[in-house]
């Protein structure tokens, strides 16, 4: 009897322990589940993070690529906005640019981007040939680079290259009944005409 006894107690004690093992074995896959889980999700995560930082940079990027877009077109003209000529040998001025983008009086614009000033003119000969380059173009007139620092209409007109003021071809009644400081050529042959420096007006640069 107590030879059965003893049996059955270490037969118990066999399972209980069996089981328990089992258990523990449960508990230890369930834990590696769970780390594998963890370690898994982490790169997701850092990917998630990486991914937001890159769209910023791109975003970043973009916008800095946009501004220099628009420093380039400020300072460069399209191909098709600008019309190079050669001038006559043995004259100071031996290339210009017929600029067609409109803007505000342009010497800013001639500096920047070709190291030039608006264009001074000092005989007839090279004036009947800027109003030859221009009669195409659909606008009514185009800036040189004469000027005043005055709307007294009997104000001295300069050039802005600091020329010599040795040659004008001023429209009827201009520039004394004419009103604004820069100095536009007509394109229709009939000659300057004072001009509101804030009009938009296509150009010509020499350098």
């Amino acid at each position: 009897m107590k030879l059965a006894l003893i049996l059955s107690l270490v037969l118990l004690g066999t399972v209980s322990s069996l089981h328990l093992r089992n258990e523990i074995i449960k508990l230890e896959k369930l834990e590696e589940v769970d780390t594998q889980t963890e370690e898994s999700n982490m790169p997701e995560r850092g990917e998630a993070l990486t991914s937001a930082d890159s769209s910023s940079e791109k975003k970043e990027e973009a916008t800095e690529l946009v501004s220099a877009a628009e420093d380039k077109n400020i300072l460069e003209p399209k191909k098709e906005d600008a019309v190079y000529v050669l001038g006559n040998p043995g004259f100071q001025t031996v290339r210009y640019v017929l600029v067609t983008q409109l803007k505000t009086f342009s010497e800013r614009f001639c500096q920047q981007s070709y190291r030039g000033n608006l264009i001074s003119i000092h005989n007839s000969e090279f004036n009947c040939k800027l109003e030859n380059l221009i009669k195409e173009i659909n606008q009514g007139r185009v800036w040189i680079g004469a000027h005043t620092n005055s709307w007294v209409r009997k104000q001295k007109f300069k050039w802005i290259d600091r020329s010599s003021w040795d040659f004008s071809y001023w429209a009827t009644g201009q520039p004394l009944f004419g009103w604004g400081c820069c100095v536009a050529m007509c394109t229709n042959g009939s000659g300057w005409r004072r001009t509101s420096c804030h009009w938009s007006l296509p150009f010509i640069c020499s350098y």
